[in-house]
């Protein structure tokens, strides 16, 4: 599997599903999409490949941790993130992914700033703050 920018400069190398899909509302995350909300599939860093030289937007988080978001510098799309929560782990954006069989979201959090058109479907754990 492989995650790419729209331009195809930045890319990640996956070793295929993960059960690990997070939703997020958080505004922090629509601003970031441009969408209500953000959709992370998480894999162990060790376990990805990373094609290009992404740009790196680093915010803190409302726990006090910080949030790091990877861009193409040429295209501008998010292709992963990693939470200082959780260094060894890599969230790759399923909207680089670009695979409409691609796994669901198994954890919404955040869902305090969730817009009220949205739902999340299935058998999801929802939050309304981070999982914690």
């Amino acid at each position: 599997m492989r995650a790419e920018c729209q331009c195809g400069r930045l890319a990640v190398e996956l070793p295929g599903p993960t059960p690990a899909v997070v939703a997020c509302h958080c505004i922090a995350c629509q601003r970031r999409t441009g969408s209500p909300f953000a959709v992370l599939a998480y894999y162990p860093a060790d376990q990805l490949t990373i094609v290009g030289e992404g740009r790196r937007f680093e915010r803190a988080t409302d726990e006090g941790n910080r949030f790091e978001t990877f861009f193409c510098a040429e295209c501008g799309s998010t292709v992963y993130a990693r939470a200082g929560k959780h260094p060894s782990m890599i969230g790759v954006a399923v909207g680089a992914i670009a695979d409409p069989a691609f796994r669901a979201p198994v954890r919404s959090v955040w869902e305090q700033s969730m817009h009220d058109w949205v739902t999340v479907p299935g058998d999801v754990q929802h939050f309304p703050r981070g999982r914690g």
